[in-house]
C-alpha cells in the first residue's frame, strides 16, 4: 500500500526548503500557498479555474462543511472530492479557529466545544472525536488535529490551559482516526508568543509521531518580531523531513519571509477576500482599483501576468466594473491567486537554481518601491536566515 504522505527535500538554502509532497490526490510542489474554499467552494472562483490556475491543494473547514451539506451526505456520495468534482488534494481545517472567529457563539470545555449555528441557533458540540469523525467522512488528504484556540494576544492561564488541553485533545484525536492509511492527522503546535509555551507545545506534540506538524495562533494581532520568532523556534525545533504549515498567513511578504525560515505551506483569505474589496496584488504592492487613479490607465493589472484577467481586461475596465458589477471580484480573486499560486511556484525554482538570494531581493526591492525601505523585523529575519538583504 503507498504511503499516505512522501515528502522529499530536492534543494535547500540554510532553512529554506524546495520540497515535493506526494499524497493521495497528486504531486505538490512547496513552498506552497493553499486557497482557501471554507465551505466546500471557492468565493467567485470555479474549482476548474482552481485547476488552470495550477492549484493542487487547497483547504475547507471541516465546522461549516458538518452544518451544510453535513458528513453523512459527504460519505455517501465518497468524500468533498467527489461531491464538487476536485481531483486534487484537500486539506480541512479542524473546526478549532472558529473558538476564536465566533467566540460569542461558542463556549469551550475539556469535552469540546459547543457552537451556537449562525444558520439557525441550534446547537453543535464538536468534541475531537467528533472533529476526526467529520473529517473522515469528508476524505481529505490532510486533516488537523482540533486545538484548543485562544487568541494570540491572550496570556496567562487561559494560554497555559489551552496549550495543555491542545496536548490531551490531539491523543483523542489520533485514537478516534480511522482512515491513516490515506488521511494525514497534522498536530498543531500552539503556546502564542510565549516561548516557553511554544517550547512545551513542541516537545509534546513532536513525541506524537505525524506526517506533518503545523505552527497555529499566529496572525491573531501579535507584533511582527514576535512573529517571525514564534515561526522561527517552531521550524528550528520541528522535524527536518516533515512538512512544516504556517496556519492562517497568506500576505505575501509574510509567506516569503516564513518560506526562508523554513515552512512549506501555508494559507489564508486575505487573497479572496482583498478582491472582493477591489484589491490586486502586484510586484509593487496592492493596486486598489476602486481609486480613481486606475481609470485611465489602460493596462493590465500587472504586465506579464497570464491570468485571465491580466490577459483580457485593463485597470480602467476593472475600475469601471468594481462598482457596478460582480464579475470584477472574480477576475479579480483568479488574478490574486495565480499571483500567490506563481510567486511560490518561483521561490521553489529559485532554491532548485540557487538563487534564492536574488530571488528575495528582487521581491523585496520592487515590494518596498514606494515607501523606500524594508521593513526592520524583515531585515532581522532574513539575516537570522543567513539571508543578506539589500536596502532599497
Amino acid at each position: 500500500m503507498p504511503k499516505s504522505l512522501e515528502f522529499t527535500i530536492l534543494a535547500t538554502h540554510n532553512f529554506a526548503r524546495a520540497s515535493i509532497m506526494r499524497l493521495p490526490h497528486g504531486q505538490v510542489n512547496t513552498p506552497v500557498y493553499m486557497p482557501v474554499g471554507t465551505k466546500g467552494a471557492m468565493k467567485g472562483v470555479t474549482y476548474q479555474e482552481m485547476e488552470d490556475l495550477g492549484c493542487r491543494l487547497l483547504l475547507a473547514n471541516t465546522y461549516h462543511l458538518a452544518y451544510k451539506p453535513g458528513g453523512d451526505l459527504l460519505e455517501k456520495v465518497g468524500g468533498l472530492h467527489n461531491f464538487v468534482n476536485w481531483k486534487h488534494n484537500i486539506l480541512t481545517d479542524s473546526g478549532g479557529f472558529q473558538m476564536v472567529s465566533m467566540s460569542k457563539l461558542s463556549e469551550v470545555t475539556e469535552e469540546g466545544v459547543k457552537f451556537e449555528s449562525p444558520y439557525d441557533k441550534t446547537i453543535m458540540y464538536l468534541r475531537p472525536e467528533d472533529s476526526i469523525h467529520t473529517q473522515n467522512q469528508i476524505g481529505a488528504d490532510i486533516i488537523m488535529a482540533l486545538d484548543d484556540v485562544v487568541r494570540t494576544t491572550t496570556d496567562g492561564p487561559r494560554m497555559q490551559e489551552a496549550n495543555e488541553r491542545t496536548t490531551r485533545w490531539l491523543d483523542r484525536d489520533i485514537a478516534a482516526h480511522k482512515r491513516k492509511h490515506d488521511q494525514n492527522l497534522f498536530p498543531i503546535i500552539q503556546g502564542g508568543v510565549d516561548p516557553k509555551l511554544r517550547e512545551q507545545s513542541l516537545n509534546d506534540l513532536i513525541k506524537r509521531e505525524a506526517n506533518g506538524y503545523a505552527i497555529g495562533g499566529l496572525a491573531g494581532g501579535e507584533d511582527k518580531v514576535s512573529f517571525w520568532k514564534t515561526v522561527a523556534q517552531c521550524t528550528a525545533k520541528l522535524p527536518i523531513n516533515k512538512p512544516r504549515y504556517l496556519m492562517g498567513v497568506g500576505y505575501p511578504v509574510d509567506i516569503v519571509v516564513c518560506s526562508c525560515l523554513g515552512v512549506d505551506m501555508f494559507d489564508c483569505v486575505f487573497s479572496t477576500r482583498t478582491a472582493r474589496f477591489g484589491t490586486a496584488f502586484t510586484d509593487y504592492g496592492f493596486l486598489k482599483l476602486k481609486n480613481n487613479q486606475t481609470a485611465n490607465v489602460f493596462e493590465p493589472i500587472q504586465k506579464g501576468c497570464q491570468c485571465q484577467a491580466c490577459k483580457s481586461y485593463t485597470q480602467s475596465y476593472l475600475h469601471y466594473l468594481i462598482a457596478k458589477e460582480e464579475v470584477a471580484c472574480h477576475l479579480i480573486s483568479i488574478h490574486n491567486l495565480n499571483y500567490l499560486i506563481q510567486l511560490m511556484l518561483n521561490l521553489h525554482q529559485s532554491i532548485i537554481d540557487g538563487n534564492l538570494i536574488e530571488f528575495v531581493n528582487g521581491f523585496l526591492k520592487k515590494w518596498y518601491q514606494k515607501e523606500g525601505k524594508i521593513p526592520q523585523w524583515i531585515i532581522e529575519a532574513l539575516d537570522y536566515s543567513k539571508l543578506p538583504v539589500q536596502q532599497i
